[in-house]
Formats: C-alpha cells, sequence, structure tokens
C-alpha cells in the first residue's frame, strides 16, 4: 500500500536519481560501491522525511550524499586498537600536510572563491550546474533556458577565469596542461 511519503519520495527523490548517480561515479573512489551507496542515501532521506519532509528535496538529498560519504571516508580511517597494539615496531611515514602547505591551500581556495563570485550570474549558474552539480550540457541548457552552444562558452569563459585567478596567466595554464599531457603519455607507455 503506497503511502503520502512514498509518493513524496516517487515525485521529488526519484527524479534526481540519474544525477545523484553521476555524481557519486564522478566523487566516490570505488565504483562498485556506488549503487549501495545511493541506496543508503534513499535509505537515510527516507527515514528523515519520517519526521518532516525537507522544505528543498534536492539539496537535502545531496547534502545527504555529502554527509554519508564523509562518514563512510571517515570510518575506513578508523584503525581499531588492536591493530595498533604493536605500533612501535611499524615503519611507517606520516605523509602530514605541513601549515605552509595547508596555508597555501586556504589562500587558493580564498582565491578561487572570489573568482567564482565575479562571475556574471549566468557564468556562475552554468559552471554550478555542469562542474558541481554533474548536470549535461543539455540539462542545464534546459534548466537556465539557453542554447547548448551558449552553455558550453559560457562554461569554457567561466572555467578560463576561474583557472586564470588562481594560476595567474595563461601561460600558466597552458604549461600546467602540458605537464599534465606529459605525465599522462608517459604513464600510458
Amino acid at each position: 500500500m503506497i503511502n503520502a511519503l512514498d509518493r513524496w519520495f516517487a515525485a521529488e527523490i526519484l527524479p534526481h536519481e540519474g544525477v545523484l548517480v553521476r555524481y557519486l561515479f564522478r566523487v566516490w573512489p570505488n565504483s562498485a560501491e556506488v549503487l549501495d551507496l545511493r541506496q543508503d542515501i534513499y535509505v537515510r532521506v527516507y527515514e528523515s522525511a519520517l519526521g518532516a519532509l525537507p522544505s528543498s528535496p534536492k539539496a537535502f538529498l545531496f547534502a545527504t550524499a555529502r554527509n554519508l560519504m564523509t562518514d563512510r571516508i571517515r570510518h575506513s580511517r578508523v584503525v581499531s586498537i588492536e591493530s595498533t597494539q604493536d605500533f612501535e615496531s611499524l615503519t611507517v611515514l606520516v605523509d602530514e600536510i605541513s601549515p605552509e602547505r595547508r596555508l597555501a591551500a586556504r589562500e587558493e581556495l580564498r582565491i578561487l572563491a572570489r573568482a567564482f563570485d565575479s562571475l556574471s550570474d549566468k557564468c556562475r549558474s552554468v559552471v554550478w550546474l555542469r562542474r558541481v552539480e554533474g548536470l549535461t550540457q543539455r540539462e542545464t541548457a534546459r534548466r537556465l533556458g539557453l542554447r547548448e552552444g551558449a552553455v558550453e562558452s559560457q562554461l569554457a569563459r567561466g572555467v578560463r577565469a576561474l583557472a586564470l585567478a588562481v594560476f595567474g596567466s595563461v601561460d600558466c595554464i597552458d604549461r600546467r596542461q602540458e605537464r599534465v599531457q606529459s605525465r599522462h603519455e608517459a604513464e600510458h607507455e
């Protein structure tokens, strides 16, 4: 027997399944776990909705997804006490982030945030929908009422502006792309 909560779930949550699954495949390191992860997200959303329906179902769905992934990552890093009993005999190097690298990363994030805020509303919306929410070019165009070519153009403009803000100049971007390409080629030789 279908109740009101089931109807709400089918109408407000399930239509976002395609976007959710694409997002999970893009950000979750083990693609074999994506479908199980999706089901766990659905369970959390449904159980939360038993108490009260969220005012923004899609945002709630993705917030739940991020929280669940964070929980799983956190739990995977927990080491049991039994496995650390002979800790002194281990010769493990700790890869800790230096304060300088942490500071540089924060500054880079601040620069990126300012650059993102300085984009036009249309450009910012396109970049957000394509790169953060993972919508296709066609879905983005439909949602914003633009032509697909306009979406492509705005995305290129936005990504270039963000890269210029973070890396400083077009030459830096081009050199970085060349380094990435040469590393990629070297790995596949």
